[in-house]
């Protein structure tokens, strides 16, 4: 079984569709409510890469199986040294390590090019993106009540945040 980590390309573009598009459906963990096709995808991923920000996919057997990438946390230039982080996992591929590697390569990757802070953002409840999150060193800085609603109600939003 071949597995890793590499940059995300644009020939990626349908995968990560394909792994996005279970939790806009049918979950609070995204506050999109549409699909985003394929195109959409490539255009967030050509967005982040001319940012000069990573992004990187999960590769098992041939087959995307995740990804995380990095955008900006805000666009002043003050902020210019902080980075909001995310992290995706295909259905069956959940609980198996793709997450901590993926944030392990994304934060080294960070790193190099001198970013200094990290914020996840967690719809919550949200136990395994708590722990994932936590695990790796991010710590809560702030929790918004009833600030989205999805799904029928509404939900709440922390975020996690860690100093590289």
């Amino acid at each position: 079984m071949t597995t890793g980590i590499r940059p995300a390309v644009a020939g990626d573009a349908a995968a990560l569709a394909r792994i996005y598009d279970p939790y806009v459906r049918a979950t609070t963990v995204t506050f999109e409510e549409e699909p985003v096709a394929p195109e959409e995808m490539a255009s967030r991923l050509r967005a982040v890469l001319s940012g000069g920000l990573p992004w990187l996919v999960a590769e098992q057997d041939g087959q995307v199986v995740g990804y995380a990438y990095a955008s900006p946390w805000k666009s002043r230039a003050a902020y210019r040294f902080a980075v909001e982080v995310t992290v995706y996992l295909a259905p069956g591929f959940t609980r198996r390590g793709w997450g901590t590697r993926l944030y392990e390569e994304l934060f080294a990757r960070l790193r190099e090019r001198g970013v200094h802070t990290v914020v996840g953002g967690i719809t919550l409840p949200n136990d395994a993106s708590v722990a994932l999150h936590e695990r790796l060193g991010l710590v809560k800085v702030a929790h918004f009540r009833e600030i989205g609603f999805k799904l029928g109600r509404w939900i709440d939003v922390g975020y996690w945040q860690r100093t590289l």
